[in-house]
């Protein structure tokens, strides 16, 4: 395959895609386990769940799994997390992931654009990713001070940190994109048509 070859399709997940949950989380954790980071556990219903309300975002290859990602809003809507990202090793050097990251930022935007974007990251491809969407390195202290988002890092084996500093700092790097500065930029219009044309079929619009 080439680079973004057109035979891996990105698609809102549904209900549907819940046959890919395991795989999806024994990839995640296989890729934390080979870049020697922690993770943030997630339940097989938290992801089902994800995909049942439209906030999950699936690459496949026919119906072979390709890369994964999703979105969760919090503070009462203010903020919305991109998270999860993964490609499967089978179809990694293939632009997949910047082609996910396009349709997690795009479908997060579009379902609530006054709200402030943000991801925690400690991977370089993801934050060179989230430069070029127009994140910008942020303190701990502007992002979400909901509690529910917090208590999602305990799976996450640098979790002694972030309590020790009163989740002001961790291992990871925050990153903001705020709409407010960004008015008038839009996203790729090609996946802007095509996460509208998901979400109307879906009736999320």
């Amino acid at each position: 395959m080439e680079q973004n070859s057109p035979d891996v399709d990105i698609v809102i997940a549904d209900a549907r895609h819940e046959v890919y949950v395991d795989l999806i989380l024994d990839t995640i954790r296989e890729a934390a386990k080979r870049r020697g980071t922690g993770i943030a556990e997630r339940t097989h219903e938290y992801v089902a769940t994800k995909m049942r309300e439209g906030k999950a975002v699936l690459a496949l290859c026919g119906d072979r799994f390709a890369g994964f990602s999703y979105i969760e809003t919090w503070g009462n809507k203010h903020y919305v997390t991109t998270s999860g990202l993964v490609v499967h090793p089978d179809f990694q050097g293939l632009g997949i992931a910047r082609r996910i990251k396009d349709y997690t930022f795009t479908l997060a935007r579009v379902r609530w654009p006054h709200a402030k974007i943000f991801s925690l990251t400690s991977g370089d491809a993801v934050m060179k990713m989230n430069t070029d969407l127009g994140y910008v390195p942020v303190s701990f202290r502007q992002l979400t001070t909901d509690e529910s988002f917090w208590k999602g890092c305990q799976g996450c084996i640098n979790h002694e940190i972030l309590e020790e500093k009163d989740h002001q700092f961790c291992i990871c790097t925050g990153m903001l994109y705020d709409p407010d500065r960004h008015r008038g930029e839009p996203t790729s219009l090609v996946v802007f048509k095509d996460v509208m044309k998901q979400l109307v079929l879906r009736g999320l619009e």
